[in-house]
């Protein structure tokens, strides 16, 4: 984006500032990650909305576009230019979902710019893997904006169909079995397509929601994703919340949406704690990360957010919840097969990138639902050294040679590290102020 906000560069010169003094190490990413979304992701189109690629792939994805540009959001009751940004961005999401509330990822304008794969194929989707933290990451982004600044105008009619169609999608895969949907990709990696001639292993019915990929863009081995089911509470909150509040401008079906979404949250609730707690023997009782409904689950944590890490940031629960704090302990601990420990730094990869690699986006996690100051500091020197002198954060790097790296390009994650060092600096972590 060509004129930036004013009010993101102040902010900038204010993180650099203050890291300069608090964490000199640290000094010179803060600013260049907080204005990476807004300086060479975000895009106005000829309507006024924005189009926010992710980095290094020129597509929008749902989710990550929600969080690449969440820690401006507190800023744009200050800014016009920037609530016209994020109100933009809010209302290009809201047109994609209708185009297609399967897809995960769109292309700027149609044609075959993206995968060619065998589901109902759209020109303006670049890929239509099934992923409910799709649907979820634009209604936090929508409440978000809507509290921080006041503005309502983006709850028009559009706004209440995309609704619409994203509770019903979310209610239709309550019953993965009575769905049209269906994905296969050929010649790829197993990770890349669904099993079971593009209808996903077999699940049973739980009250929870399926997801036929996870936010790392890999499939579920189990169809309910719990990070995800997690997040879909909290957006049906949300979704009840802005209902209630804008019902003349979200027209005649805002009771209904309000009512479906309350049944749809308890539902989905009573599932998780039906179907995605167990009792392990070292950590007591927490929570898996898929379930199939007929007695099979998956304990492991992947860095991309949802996440079982990310809990208390998707705002599921509170950083001192018991069965979190269990959950946790085995999410940052060896039993977690995706945890790495090297010379360079420890933390949670995912299977999306090479054995061993730890993603920047776990470490950054990690921090953020910290109660530890110790662990904050660990974390943050990680960050500090393993960024390759590049001053920005990567997808995944080698735990031992963090000069190996993978996607130099990767707006999410300097979004992401540039909310956890706003929010240190805001409450002086550092006793600088």
């Amino acid at each position: 984006m060509k004129n930036i906000p004013r009010i993101l560069l102040k902010k900038a010169d204010e993180l650099t500032k203050y890291y300069e003094k608090a964490y000199p190490a640290l000094a010179p990413l803060v600013g260049q990650c907080f204005l990476n979304t807004i300086e060479t992701t975000v895009k106005e189109q000829e309507d006024g909305n924005y189009f926010v690629i992710t980095g290094d792939i020129e597509a929008m994805w749902l989710r990550d576009s929600s969080f690449q540009v969440m820690h401006y959001v507190k800023y744009a009751k200050e800014d016009e230019e920037l609530r016209n940004v994020i109100a933009g961005v809010i209302r290009k999401q809201t047109e994609q979902i209708l185009i297609d509330p399967y897809a995960n990822a769109f292309n700027e304008t149609p044609g075959k710019q993206g995968h060619q794969d065998e589901t109902k194929l759209n020109d303006w989707v670049w890929e239509r893997k099934y992923e409910l933290d799709s649907l979820c990451a634009p209604l936090y982004l929508a409440h978000a904006y809507w509290k921080a600044t006041g503005d309502a105008s983006v709850f028009d009619g559009k706004f209440a169909e995309m609704l619409e169609a994203a509770l019903r999608v979310i209610r239709t895969e309550q019953h993965h079995s009575d769905s049209e949907y269906s994905f296969q990709r050929f010649h790829c990696v197993v990770t890349d397509t669904l099993a079971c001639e593009g209808r996903g292993t077999p699940v049973g019915d739980t009250g929870m929601s399926w997801s036929g990929f996870r936010p790392s863009d890999d499939c579920c081995t189990y169809g309910y994703l719990i990070p995800s089911n997690m997040m879909a509470v909290v957006a049906l909150g949300y979704v009840q919340e802005i209902v209630k509040a804008n019902q003349e401008q979200l027209g005649e079906k805002s009771e209904a949406l309000a009512q479906e979404a309350a049944a749809l949250q308890k539902e989905i609730q009573k599932g998780i704690e039906a179907h995605g707690l167990i009792d392990h023997p070292a950590n007591g009782r927490m929570y898996v990360y898929e379930t199939d409904g007929l007695g099979h689950t998956l304990c492991m944590d992947d860095a991309n957010s949802p996440s079982l890490l990310a809990m208390p940031y998707l705002h599921y629960c509170e950083k001192e919840d018991e069965r979190y704090q269990n959950t946790r302990k085995f999410v940052l601990s060896k039993e977690n097969p995706y945890y790495f420990e090297g010379a360079a730094a420890k933390g949670v990869g995912s299977p999306h990138t090479p054995d061993q690699y730890i993603w920047h986006i776990g470490i950054i996690m990690q921090a953020l639902t910290s109660t530890d100051r110790a662990e904050i500091l660990q974390c943050l020197s990680c960050l500090a050294t393993t960024h390759a002198g590049t001053n920005f954060m990567h997808e995944s790097f080698d735990k031992d040679h963090p000069e190996t790296y993978t996607r130099s390009w990767f707006a999410w994650a300097n979004s992401l590290f540039a909310t956890l060092m706003v929010g240190l600096m805001e409450e002086d972590f550092f006793g600088v102020i």
